[in-house]
């Protein structure tokens, strides 16, 4: 139990009487309220991690997540694999804060050893703390100074031969020194996911996803297409994607791509009777819906080509009501992918585009990138749509070809989701690996 790693060791007389006790007791109680003003100082402070998004390393099993640790709930925690080391929790505090204490509050098993690191973008960290005598316990850490998005507990010693557990992970400070972004939410994205392999196949990248997809605990999910491989039959959905990422398909808003137009039952057949209403909420392959100010559009460019699709996505836009539009399919526009720039999506970018469209988010190339916004002509412009190409779920990646103009950052060869956090006003993301550590983080953009 630690409440400040500075306070010297009290020593007691030696043969003290009741009363001599007593007193003492009375001075250690002064003491530590003398010596730990900090620590009254930071409670003053607001906790700023409640409910925020929460990865870690790993998780013992689904129902023991990263989120456990800051739902604020004394009877839910998170707990790592069993004997290995080193192990992390961290928490997305959703703006830079200015972070003043940590308190933790451990299961059984504990932490001999770690570190509470605190970082601007998830990817390069700076000590704000550390253990190397833990007892387990409440860890109490106050008159911290650190300036970061993210924070971490990083534990590298296990004081039990279990794993590691904690029922609470609290930040206290300021983010910025203002008011949080109101109607503040977490997506997690991916397309291309589903190979028809399982994890009894070491190699096999969509059981590693969809494990990262479900610690990160979002509001919700969407797919951008070529949910399953080769010919998305229902018998392959049912072996393979059901097995992954059919664990959260209820929060699911799923889009589809040209692999499940291959099913030999018929385009889409497979798709459809896997996902049934909700890939279908208005009877089409294609919906929309709205979340917080965030009004969200969910296409199928397998039929870009067809009048009634184009007709509908008008009048889905001339009733929108919301401050920000994020529209979702599977051809991305432009890609330094193998597939490359796709101009069956260039007329819905135009409407989007006219409609003040913030952000596009593609699958169909095996990797990530993301372009600087752009009108749907590809020059580059502060009124211009973003567009995220995603396809990193969990098919063979393919290479980065020919790059792009306004391309930003491009990775292949390494799996993993897109972790969207959108609030009333804006947006940003961070490309999170299967290894738990953001890959790229992009920058803040407000909506149009």
């Amino acid at each position: 139990m630690r409440l400040n790693a500075s306070v010297p060791p009290f020593s007691p007389p030696r043969r003290p009487t009741v009363g001599l006790a007593l007193a003492a007791v009375l001075v250690l109680v002064a003491g530590l309220l003398l010596t730990w003003p900090d620590r009254a100082g930071a409670a003053a402070d607001p906790l700023i991690s409640r409910d925020k998004p929460a990865t870690a390393s790993s998780s013992e099993s689904s129902t023991l997540g990263p989120q456990n640790a800051v739902d604020g709930s004394a009877t839910t925690r998170w707990a790592s694999a069993e004997g290995k080391d080193p192990q992390w929790i961290q928490v997305d505090l959703g703006a830079t804060a200015d972070v003043t204490g940590v308190a933790l509050t451990w299961e059984a098993a504990f932490a001999r050893a770690y570190r509470v690191e605190i970082s601007a973008d998830g990817a390069t960290w700076t000590r704000l703390a550390a253990e190397t005598a833990g007892n387990g316990g409440a860890d109490d850490w106050s008159g911290l100074s650190g300036k970061g998005r993210y924070v971490r507990v990083y534990a590298t010693a296990r004081g039990t031969s279990y794993g590691y557990s904690l029922y609470d992970f609290a930040v206290y400070g300021t983010l910025g020194g203002t008011t949080p972004p109101t109607g503040a939410f977490t997506v997690v994205a991916a397309g291309d996911i589903a190979a028809q392999c399982t994890a009894s196949d070491s190699a096999c990248a969509h059981p590693k996803t969809a494990a990262l997809a479900q610690r990160i605990n979002p509001r919700f999910y969407l797919t951008m297409g070529d949910n399953q491989y080769d010919d998305a039959r229902i018998a392959d959905f049912r072996a393979y994607y059901d097995k992954t990422w059919g664990a959260f398909k209820a929060k699911t808003h799923p889009v589809p791509g040209n692999h499940e137009t291959y099913d030999p039952a018929g385009t889409l057949s497979g798709y459809k009777a896997y996902f049934g209403a909700i890939a279908y909420p208005q009877g089409k392959s294609y919906y929309s819906y709205d979340e917080g100010n965030w009004h969200f559009i969910a296409l199928d460019s397998n039929s870009f080509d067809q009048r009634a699709q184009i007709d509908w996505l008008k009048s889905d836009l001339a009733r929108n009501s919301k401050g920000c539009i994020a529209a979702y399919w599977h051809h991305p526009l432009y890609s330094s992918g193998g597939h490359g720039n796709d101009p069956v999506s260039k007329p819905v970018w135009k409407i989007l585009y006219d409609a003040k469209a913030d952000l596009v988010l593609n699958g169909h190339d095996h990797h990530y990138e993301r372009f600087a916004p752009q009108n749907p002509d590809g020059r580059a412009t502060a009124d211009g749509i973003v567009e995220i190409v995603g396809g990193m779920g969990g098919a063979e990646p393919y290479p980065i070809e020919q790059v792009q103009p306004n391309s930003q950052k491009r990775i292949s060869g390494q799996y993993g989701v897109l972790k969207l956090d959108l609030n009333d006003s804006g947006y940003t993301w961070s490309y999170v690996g299967t290894d738990g550590q953001v890959k790229d983080s992009a920058p803040n953009y407000t909506c149009h």
